[in-house]
């Protein structure tokens, strides 16, 4: 057996209604004010009522950071950090999507911190520790729960991520409640979005393990099984507790087996376009598959998990499975009301060379893919996408 090294969130709580636990468990750390980090939407719409009645009556009283936008930018979050600092916060809580968890994660760090945050891009180079940190997310799809890891939105619109054990928080809470209200699209991008991660942790090339794999297996079947019903059933919690139980699986599968490629391609779509992540890893997702089926590796491991999504690939040839596994993926996004090329989202293909470029940049990820990507293989991907 490979040696391998496995890390995840220290403890979970699974649990209709859970939020309103997160109080309780922040008391129980000692914390005396929080930072609650959320958005506008997610206020108004009355998910985090919950949480933050849970921590009133425990006695932990809530300083409320709301202006966080999707693919968070790095003025944001140090705007965040002064705000929590100047508060006095001694832990972080975080009812949101992956944004949200993302710049909680980072606040819980810098407010204790000297360290200036572009010395903590890449993997590994975040020195000391955080304060208490509790993470329950509203749609289920980035994992963030249960990932060390934080993307961040330079001045530059480039991605960087932050990588890092210290990221993960003490306590994932998995609320299906909280997911109940996710429009049917919303439902879809971020369902695809774990499965990317899930795809992604079985064939990286760096770091793969029994763990991992049995972990986006298992990811793969909640999500496969879940998705349509969750999309087209909103309210039946049991496909939403199993669509939030799968994505933490494919985060923890991903958080130690990296994903690739097609996350790197997706990156500069948000970055320049602010196409949400979920979808923008489902535009790409069937051309990068189409692109890695020429490495016999990665088409064997395809084969190995398709069935997992698409039940009728079952007993298929691995070509036929990795045919399938394209054409299924083309045909999702539209069947559960997503925009399924590029152009939809307001690309052309006067950018396409921009987005190759950037995409290119991403060697933190390229190098976890199972094929080698080139600048040209970027561009015919980003064509076929369009």
């Amino acid at each position: 057996m490979h040696a391998f090294q496995f890390q995840t969130t220290k403890s979970i709580l699974c649990e209709v209604g859970a939020t309103a636990k997160i109080g309780e468990l922040m008391a129980q750390m000692g914390c005396k004010k929080v930072a609650f980090v959320t958005d506008k939407i997610i206020l108004e719409l009355g998910l985090a009522a919950a949480a933050l009645d849970g921590l009133k009556e425990a006695g932990v009283s809530t300083h409320i950071i709301d202006d966080v936008v999707a693919d968070p930018p790095e003025a944001m979050i140090l705007k965040a950090v002064e705000e929590a600092k100047a508060e006095g916060v001694d832990g972080v809580v975080s009812v949101g999507g992956g944004s949200s968890l993302d710049t909680a994660k980072l606040i819980a760090i810098l407010v204790d911190s000297s360290q200036p945050i572009d010395e903590m891009y890449g993997v590994g180079l975040v020195k000391g520790g955080r304060l208490p940190l509790v993470l329950a997310p509203t749609t289920a799809g980035t994992g963030s729960e249960v990932t060390p890891i934080s993307i961040v939105t330079t001045g530059t619109n480039e991605k960087k991520g932050v990588v890092a054990p210290q990221l993960l928080p003490d306590w994932a809470i998995l609320d299906a409640e909280l997911t109940v209200g996710l429009p049917a699209h919303v439902t879809a991008a971020t369902g695809i979005d774990a499965m990317v991660h899930a795809i992604e942790a079985y064939t990286s090339k760096h770091k793969k393990n029994i763990v991992s794999d049995t972990l986006a297996r298992e990811a793969l079947s909640l999500l496969g099984a879940n998705i349509h019903t969750a999309c087209t059933n909103g309210e039946d919690r049991d496909a939403r507790s199993n669509m939030l139980l799968g994505s933490m699986l494919a985060g923890m599968a991903f958080a130690n087996a990296p994903v690739a490629a097609v996350h790197a391609l997706a990156y500069p779509l948000g970055g320049h376009f602010h196409v949400p992540h979920g979808l923008s890893n489902a535009l790409v997702l069937p051309y990068v598959l189409e692109f890695n089926m020429d490495d016999a590796s990665a088409a064997a491991q395809y084969a190995e998990i398709g069935p997992l999504i698409f039940p009728e690939l079952a007993g298929k040839s691995v070509a036929e499975v990795g045919a399938g596994m394209v054409e299924g993926f083309k045909a999702m996004g539209p069947e559960l009301g997503m925009q399924s090329k590029l152009a939809e989202v307001g690309v052309n293909h006067n950018n396409l060379p921009m987005l190759a470029e950037d995409a290119m940049k991403q060697t933190r990820l390229l190098v976890n893919n199972p094929r080698e990507m080139t600048y040209e293989a970027a561009l015919a991907i980003y064509t076929a996408a369009l």
